[in-house]
């Protein structure tokens, strides 16, 4: 006779019904399934937007759950002892979840397959290929991003499942947190309203933002990308980071477009492609997180967190490229790739700053943080990471921004001081800062911390001592 004890289906960074396996193989088991998310210790490492962010898509995907006749149930605690009192309390005979990579994640995983007294089983997760299935000629993982796209550029990549249609529900369902009690986004203080008006929630949205994206903005990917002030991107970042839409969802509406002769659709292949070789290199290399993926950069003499950095964090450096960055983050939850660059290194190389404060300030600040990619993106710019950009490789402010913004509508849309009339951007960033800050938009623009020429001549005289 078929098992018919409720099989718990834990959610994680899946928080949709379309192209799930795990959701998908509950309902087809035809079983009793008990959705349920855990705020457990890896939620509770993140940063603030982050987890505000979360909040948003735990509770859009509690109403889709509930739509369809279930309903999603929330625990808090140490993921291993959480699950094992539901199991105690629903008689469950098994616990399902969709694989992460990232350290802490398998770390808190092992665990809850060490600890469980029922059957678990593991999905595949949030990425187009498992990071161990890809291999080099000799065996090994790649190191290096060219060669790795190469060879999974033609990789049989399965199509998306269907949408669940329902899952079973059980005789009774167990005790549940409830959302607002969790307060995920108290640490946002005045931030959470200014941002709310720039994120795009759920998998109804996720898929509106793939469709416009497929019909209207591919064709200008290409060069559309690589300016701040214009709409260029997929905007898909942050629901892919709450798994509100899969990858490969994403990767075959590229490929399509790609058959279509859409031309920007590979270039955006090539990125869906790096995301995976971040993941790749995460679980081969979990160091990518916490230190210098190359150990000769440990004794570079970067700075910790410093009086500059704070000026940094603020968007007061004095160089408008970047001060327009990292306020474009505080007021949306996100920043333009081509900004991203920018920062990190004015920070890492004009201002000395060890990459890993601007890697915690991300991740405090992005709706879209992605621990993979964070990580990759900054030792990428700061030269201590696999196939970076070489140290003396400088992204000059001034030049950067007379190439990608000549109009300086980027940096008006941000800046508010020295202009007579500032947009509701650049004032909205004053409503969301935090009080202590003391910013006004009456103040006069900072001078430059340090010109574009000296700050660069510093880092390449730090670097040629390194290398004597």
């Amino acid at each position: 006779m078929p098992d018919d004890r409720p099989i718990i289906a834990w959610l994680r960074r899946d928080l949709r019904l379309g192209d799930h396996p795990m959701l998908h193989a509950a309902f087809e088991s035809g079983r009793p399934v008990i959705p349920v998310f855990l705020r457990d210790e890896v939620i509770e490492g993140q940063g603030a937007a982050p987890r505000w962010r979360l909040s948003l898509s735990i509770g859009a995907f509690g109403r889709e759950l509930e739509a369809i006749g279930s309903r999603l149930v929330l625990r808090h605690g140490r993921a291993a002892e959480a699950l094992a009192r539901l199991v105690d309390e629903t008689g469950a005979a098994a616990i399902w979840w969709t694989r992460a990579y990232d350290p802490a994640s398998r770390a808190r995983d092992e665990e809850v397959e060490r600890e469980s007294s029922v059957e678990t089983r593991v999905f595949p997760g949030h990425v187009l290929f498992e990071p161990w299935s890809i291999e080099t000629g000799s065996g090994g993982y790649y190191k290096v991003y060219t060669p790795y796209w190469r060879a999974t550029r033609h990789w049989e990549v399965q199509d998306p499942l269907p949408r669940v249609p329902r899952l079973r529900p059980p005789e009774r369902w167990p005790r549940s947190d409830t959302l607002n009690d969790w307060a995920l986004g108290a640490d946002m203080q005045r931030g959470a309203e200014v941002v709310a008006r720039h994120v795009r929630v759920g998998e109804a949205a996720a898929q509106d933002r793939l469709a416009g994206f497929i019909e209207d903005g591919i064709a200008d990917y290409e060069a559309g990308r690589n300016l701040p002030a214009v709409n260029g991107t997929s905007g898909l970042s942050e629901n892919l980071t709450y798994g509100e839409i899969s990858i490969r969802t994403c990767w075959h509406a590229a490929r399509r477009a790609e058959e279509e002769g859409r031309s920007g659709a590979s270039t955006w292949l090539k990125e869906l492609i790096w995301r995976e070789f971040a993941y790749h290199l995460l679980w081969y290399t979990p160091r990518l997180v916490t230190g210098n993926w190359r150990p000769e950069w440990d004794d570079f003499p970067w700075r910790d967190d410093n009086g500059d950095a704070m000026l940094w964090r603020q968007g007061r450096t004095g160089m408008p490229f970047v001060d327009a960055a990292m306020r474009e983050m505080f007021v949306t939850g996100r920043m333009h790739n081509r900004s991203r660059m920018i920062v990190a290194s004015y920070l890492t190389k004009h201002l000395m700053t060890h990459w890993r404060v601007g890697c915690r300030w991300f991740e405090e600040c992005l709706t879209d943080w992605d621990v993979a990619n964070n990580a990759l993106g900054w030792q990428w710019v700061a030269g201590s990471g696999p196939d970076a950009s070489p140290f003396f490789r400088v992204f000059n402010p001034a030049t950067q921004l007379q190439k990608f913004d000549p109009e300086r509508a980027y940096v008006g849309r941000w800046i508010a001081e020295g202009q007579r009339r500032p947009g509701e951007d650049a004032l909205s960033y004053f409503d969301a800062i935090p009080l202590r800050w003391n910013m006004s938009p009456d103040d006069a623009y900072p001078a430059p911390l340090v010109s574009a020429a000296a700050g660069r001549q510093r880092a390449l005289d730090a670097y040629a001592e390194r290398r004597d």
